[in-house]
């Protein structure tokens, strides 16, 4: 069963504004050379009290074969009610994988992030490392990734010091599990520490259970986990987001 799919829907219960991009979860399993991809686009408009507006767009697109594999993710959100922004992010995320035996791969990526609520103007990342299959069984499949990456952030005027430019560690456990025919597990783990002040890291987490309904349908629910030790001034440490929806695989 292909997990990692197209979006239908989605029923968002929410308190994020994610800054790690869970690309795990994109990777799609082809035993030959292919373009896969999915793309979706939800809004509405809302009048009670207030006009509430919402819409999120979201695409990925990549091509896999036994050598290579390209990855491109984008990434919109937006929410205002009241004249209030409540989301207001997008990212673009492009990654490259490169074999080089049958468990360890080469893989580097570019990133593009804003986020007005987490008051970050502007973030770019650029990094590259090995990436390791622990284990190859069809019911079950670990990785272990561990990247170096450099960060140029820009904040909002809202803080004083607005520009830092880091080195992150950037390591990653990620595994999928099949314990039966129709429910899947898929989850994902990262430490990004900044490499010269080590108390300076974030965590993201992201787990996800896939139901079967039919052939190509299931039913998703996934909680997101991010902290942040240091975050921009009056922004939370920790943020976290639990949706529900359905699926479409091809």
């Amino acid at each position: 069963m292909r997990l990692i799919n197209c979006l239908l829907f989605l029923i968002v219960c929410s308190y994020s504004q994610a800054q790690v991009i869970n690309v795990e979860t994109l990777r799609k399993k082809t035993d030959s050379a292919k373009w896969t991809g999915s793309v979706s686009l939800d809004g509405s408009f809302i009048k009670n009290k207030n006009n509430i507006f919402k819409i999120a767009t979201k695409a990925d697109i990549q091509f896999n074969n036994k050598k290579e594999l390209w990855l491109f993710v984008n990434d919109l959100k937006f929410e205002k009610a009241a004249g209030e922004s409540f989301v207001n992010k997008g990212t673009q995320h492009l990654r490259y994988n490169h074999k080089i035996t049958e468990k360890i791969k080469m893989e580097g990526f570019v990133q593009a992030q804003y986020d007005a609520i987490s008051e970050i103007d502007f973030r770019g990342l650029i990094g590259a490392g090995p990436r390791f299959k622990l284990t190859s069984h069809e019911d079950y499949r670990f990785y272990l990734g561990t990247l170096i990456m450099y960060e140029h952030e820009k904040a909002s005027d809202i803080a004083i010091d607005r520009i830092h430019k880091d080195f992150r560690g950037s390591t990653y456990l990620s595994f999928s599990l099949y314990p039966t025919e129709t429910i899947g597990i898929i989850s994902t783990s990262y430490y990004q520490p900044r490499l010269d002040k080590l108390k300076d890291y974030r965590l993201s987490s992201t787990t996800s259970v896939l139901f079967k309904i039919w052939e190509n349908l299931a039913f998703k629910t996934s909680f997101i986990y991010n902290f942040d030790a240091y975050p921009v001034v009056t922004i939370p440490k920790s943020q976290y987001e639990l949706s529900n929806g359905l699926l479409y695989s091809f």
